[in-house]
């Protein structure tokens, strides 16, 4: 189980919200960037970027951040927020990051995910479905549409979507754990490779994500507050001569 220790950026500092709300914010960094060293140095293998910002602007905003956190790391980096052109696409990709993940537009418009598909290749390409009881959001989570994230991966999967970031809005910043029934389901339905997200708390949620078969886990809170031991997970979760059971 690939893990995902995530960078939420607002104003060019790392924060985490709480349930989304953009006026529930917690500062845990000034330096984005030292930060992604740290997960680094204690066996990050990937690393989860969301420009909170971005996201509500409908642009990239914390593209100075996001420019110092790929110069600094060596390990790959997926970034979401705020990209909602083929143009905004291609300047991250550019920029070095590994993997966009595309939201808003993957709701309002899934033709878009297959244009990108086409033009950069489906390993750059990750379609972030964030969802409130089962329905997907838009708008930096602020509106609800009336596609459920089960219907929107299988059209996104017939446009040529792998990778799937799934959050549960109600999970995300509670360290109430995962969602796990709701994932599991999308990833079963569908087949793709669903990356968990939201409420992960402690090394207990990841087990059960890791025995579900879950193949992605982005790791937030729990890690700034230290209910998780980063080094500990990778050997537990990503190694497999190891494995957790």
């Amino acid at each position: 189980m690939q893990l995902y220790p995530a960078i939420d950026l607002k104003g060019g500092k790392c924060v985490r919200l709480t349930q989304g709300l953009f006026d529930n914010v917690t500062v845990y960094s000034d330096t984005p960037a030292d930060m992604a060293a740290l997960w680094e140095e204690k066996g990050a293998t990937y690393l989860h970027l969301v420009d909170l910002d971005g996201a509500l602007a409908g642009m990239s905003v914390n593209g100075s951040a996001i420019r110092q956190i790929i110069e600094r790391v060596s390990v790959p980096v997926q970034i979401g927020g705020g990209i909602r052109t083929l143009e905004a696409a291609q300047a991250l990709l550019e920029l070095g990051a590994a993997r966009v993940i595309i939201g808003t537009r993957a709701v309002e418009n899934p033709l878009f995910i297959h244009e990108l598909i086409k033009r950069f290749g489906p390993e750059k390409i990750v379609a972030g479905i964030d969802a409130k009881d089962g329905m997907a959001a838009t708008q930096g989570w602020e509106k609800v549409s009336r596609v459920s994230a089960v219907q929107l991966c299988t059209e996104l999967k017939e446009y040529g979507i792998r990778h799937v970031v799934y959050t549960d809005i109600s999970r995300d910043g509670m360290l109430s754990g995962p969602n796990i029934p709701a994932t599991k389901k999308l990833m079963e339905q569908t087949g793709l490779d669903i990356i968990a997200s939201g409420g992960v708390s402690c090394m207990e949620d990841l087990q059960k994500l890791y025995r579900q078969g879950i193949p992605g886990a982005i790791i937030g809170k729990a890690l700034y507050e230290n209910r998780i031991n980063l080094a500990e997970a990778v050997e537990y979760f990503q190694l497999p001569e190891r494995g957790y059971v």
